[in-house]
């Protein structure tokens, strides 16, 4: 088995207001020497902004903001913006997140060239509600029933009975951090599975591209839920790392248990030119919650990775731990590459 060093807690809560409740799920990003932490915080009114961070070393925090970074703004995030990923492709950062109004949970996306200042896109993800999602899957032939066996769960978490307000969860939005084939790609996930989508201009992402995009679901599905650690369902985490083998992918998998669910940190190994052949897949947790603050929190039983940087050899990956924290474990790139291949054969 592989081996993965819990290096230990990298942010924890403050006494500030915006971040008194929690902070976890950060997205991670090294550029010309200096490693910028964006990452998830709650305060007690549950709205959720971003809190930035530099890092002194992979494991140890220099300098912290004393407010957010980037706030929700406007109806779509009026309860607040969640799990940020960020990738750069050529000049430009994309910040991927999830905007939460109370109801719908949707991939959003802002840019920037500087990290300073920063350009809202708005969603990204298509906006169908459950009944006309539906109807676009009845024309479907071979699609798993539990993409609508969630909008049960969905029912019952916000308190509707009919499919005219609620759309399609679509969250875990992940850039790849290069264009595939001369397109920008990135992974998302509608439950249960995880989705690609590719496009040349952002003017690509019309109502007819997503119908499109839904009828053919299956051919455009990355990953789906093949061991019991995941069984649940699967969602991006961390911005694929290409290495000469393939893209790999850290991705959490979550398992229903007697004690309720549980959220691994999971690995598998991507084609370079089309992401959707797995060439192998890690067949047990890469890593799972053990360590006190990793069981016992806001939500019991997560590790939730969302960001990762190499130095050397050395992988870093960060990821939100019991949805209060953020922890960090590391590993060996080569060796992780290496067991998964061997471990698909």
């Amino acid at each position: 088995m592989i081996t993965v060093k819990k290096e230990g807690i990298v942010l924890e809560p403050t006494s500030l207001t915006f971040e008194n409740k929690s902070v976890f799920n950060p997205a991670c990003i090294e550029v010309n020497g200096e490693i910028h932490l964006f990452y998830r915080a709650t305060g007690e009114n549950n709205t959720s902004s971003f809190g930035y961070c530099q890092l002194k070393t992979p494991t140890e925090a220099l300098k912290r903001n004393s407010e957010p970074i980037i706030s929700p703004f406007g109806p779509s995030e009026l309860v607040g913006i969640e799990d940020p990923r960020i990738v750069k492709i050529e000049d430009t950062f994309f910040i991927t997140y999830t905007a939460y109004d109370g109801i719908n949970a949707l991939g959003a996306l802002i840019t920037s060239m500087d990290l300073k200042s920063f350009k809202r896109y708005g969603i990204l993800v298509p906006k169908f509600t459950y009944n006309e999602f539906n109807s676009i899957l009845k024309k479907c032939f071979g699609v798993k029933d539990k993409y609508l066996r969630f909008v049960k769960f969905l029912h019952k978490r916000v308190g509707k009975e009919t499919g005219d307000e609620l759309f399609i969860w679509d969250k875990n939005v992940v850039f790849f951090p290069r264009k595939i084939n001369e397109k920008f790609a990135f992974l998302h996930r509608i439950y249960p599975d995880i989705q690609i989508s590719y496009f040349s201009s952002f003017d690509d992402l019309t109502e007819e591209y997503w119908i499109n995009f839904l009828q053919k679901i299956k051919d455009f599905t990355v990953l789906e839920s093949k061991f019991s650690f995941e069984a649940s369902y699967i969602g991006s985490g961390c911005p694929p790392i290409e290495t000469s083998e393939g893209w790999l992918l850290i991705y959490h998998g979550v398992e229903d248990t007697k004690d309720g669910y549980v959220y691994h940190a999971c690995a598998a190994l991507l084609d370079l030119k089309n992401p959707t052949i797995e060439i192998g897949r890690l067949p047990y947790p890469l890593f799972s919650p053990e360590l006190i603050w990793e069981k016992i929190g806001s939500v019991n039983n997560v590790v939730f990775p969302t960001a990762a940087i190499l130095i050397e050899d050395r992988l870093y990956i960060y990821y939100g731990a019991a949805d209060a924290r953020i922890g960090v474990a590391s590993v060996s790139l080569n060796d992780l590459v290496y067991e998964i291949k061997n471990s698909s054969l």
